[in-house]
């Protein structure tokens, strides 16, 4: 069982397939293996095992053939989306005791491609905050350290795939939420263009900030999972239909950029020195596969201010209704952005709607000259866990506890698919990602460099899987 853990989601579909292990068999493996680890990380607080083995029994009455393009593998769900007969609580003291009679639209597209959900990862209250803790299950902890942040808000599911708990993990970005964790843990987060993943619209029907994605061990695993949660549904009105191809086959095409820009803080940000330096080695290490490298970026300088207002107003519009009647049980960075939401003018959403637009043809201008953009996925290494967010770098200090995520933000106000994997480590011996990006809607250009990035600098599944001790 513990060979199992080790293997790649790409292997353990191809067992499946073939007969040589059954679902029952990976959930076996699955239950001893958070037994025994998550306890000393609280990654899966919620786990739905007999709902998974039903789930598998009814899955291998098919033949393997027909039971989607997962096959049964595993996996968890972050708990900001709601699994049908499982306590779904958005890491809210409101839905504490919830258990929804539906489940989300997402879900319902992974389980017909044949996903398995045996476990919901833990979040920030509502997702807000790149640090995983709520007052319902407490705090994810790091286990490159255990006295450090995990990042969030999929923090639950970054750790849950760095100590063998999973294969693949869903988690959802608005942020950086796929690419925080995923760089403090040392695994994949991608961020698919806006539509590429359906989900169920439960307020604003258009809204693009906040997507649902895909997180694994190395960058096939995460295009697999990207390949199972993409298509057109008719009850999501933006989703997108399916990819011309496979994004596995994308990933695994040898195609190499010619030219791409780096940065070290998109000229908007402070970042901390060793992290920026660790990224800019890790890009350079492009030019051993023939690719230009050159320092640039687009002009993203009204990033904090649009994203700000329109994160803001998302807030007012989804959360109006929890301040109104549960104002006491919400923690106070939540309050803060709605009440900030709720007091826009119809000035400040048209300056904020204006400067995206401004920086959106701004960037697509500069992928005309660059194939794809690298910068940090975070601008710091894994930080202490008690601290709620980052409140200062390099000699900054951040005026609020979103100000810290400029540089995952940034790309989210221009609405382009983004990845972050391993680039390396510090002297402390704790992980750095790299963001790469692409222009709207290229996934596949995306995955196929960073795959070739990967393989250079060899950090693929670098994880520790046994959480280390706290320093």
């Amino acid at each position: 069982m513990d060979e199992l853990i080790r293997k790649s989601a790409v292997e353990i579909v191809g067992l499946l397939k073939r007969g040589e292990v059954s679902p029952i068999h990976l959930l076996d493996a699955l239950e001893r293996r958070i037994g025994e680890v998550d306890a000393k990380v609280n990654a899966l607080p919620t786990l739905c095992f007999q709902r998974a083995r039903e789930h598998a029994r009814s899955l291998m009455r098919k033949p393997a053939g027909e039971r989607g393009l997962l096959c049964g593998l595993p996996m968890p769900i972050k708990d900001l989306t709601e699994v049908s007969g499982v306590r779904s609580t958005q890491g809210s003291p409101i839905f504490a005791d919830k258990v929804p009679e539906e489940s989300d639209l997402l879900v319902k597209h992974l389980e017909d491609a044949g996903a398995i959900v045996y476990a919901k990862s833990n979040t920030p209250e509502f997702g807000a905050g790149a640090n995983t803790f709520n007052e319902v299950f407490g705090r994810t902890l790091n286990p490159w350290n255990p006295a450090r942040s995990a990042a969030g808000s999929s923090g639950g599911a970054a750790v849950a795939l760095a100590t063998g708990m999973a294969w693949v993990a869903h988690g959802s970005d608005s942020g950086g939420s796929l690419r925080n964790p995923a760089s403090f843990c040392s695994v994949v987060g991608l961020r698919p263009s806006p539509g590429r993943v359906a989900e169920t619209r439960l307020s604003k029907i258009d809204a693009n900030l906040g997507i649902e994605g895909p997180m694994a061990r190395n960058v096939e695993d995460c295009a697999l999972l990207l390949d199972a949660m993409s298509g057109e549904e008719p009850a999501d009105p933006v989703s997108l239909p399916r990819y011309e191809t496979s994004f596995l086959d994308a990933a695994r095409s040898g195609w190499t950029p010619k030219k791409v820009a780096v940065s070290r803080d998109l000229g908007i940000t402070p970042v901390d020195p060793e992290v920026a330096e660790i990224v800019l080695a890790a890009a350079r290490r492009l030019e051993e596969a023939g690719v230009v490298v050159e320092e640039a970026h687009p002009d993203l300088s009204e990033a904090h201010e649009c994203f700000q207002t329109l994160r803001a107003l998302s807030f007012a519009t989804g959360m109006k209704p929890l301040l109104e009647a549960h104002r006491d049980k919400l923690k106070p960075e939540i309050v803060w952005n709605i009440e900030k939401g709720l007091a826009l003018t119809a000035d400040d959403i048209v300056r904020a709607e204006h400067q995206r637009a401004a920086m959106f043809q701004r960037t697509l201008a500069f992928f005309a000259t660059y194939d794809l953009l690298l910068c940090p996925a975070t601008i710091v290494a894994p930080y202490p866990v008690e601290e709620r967010y980052v409140s200062e770098c390099a000699g900054h200090s951040f005026s609020n506890y979103v100000e810290w995520l400029a540089i995952a933000y940034a790309i989210t106000n221009v609405m382009c698919p983004a990845i972050s994997i391993p680039a390396g480590f510090t002297g402390e011996d704790l992980p750095v990602g790299i963001q790469i990006v692409a222009p709207p809607r290229a996934e596949g250009r995306m995955l196929a460099g960073a795959r070739v990035l990967e393989s250079i600098l060899g950090l693929a599944q670098r994880v520790p899987m046994e959480p280390r001790p706290a320093t």
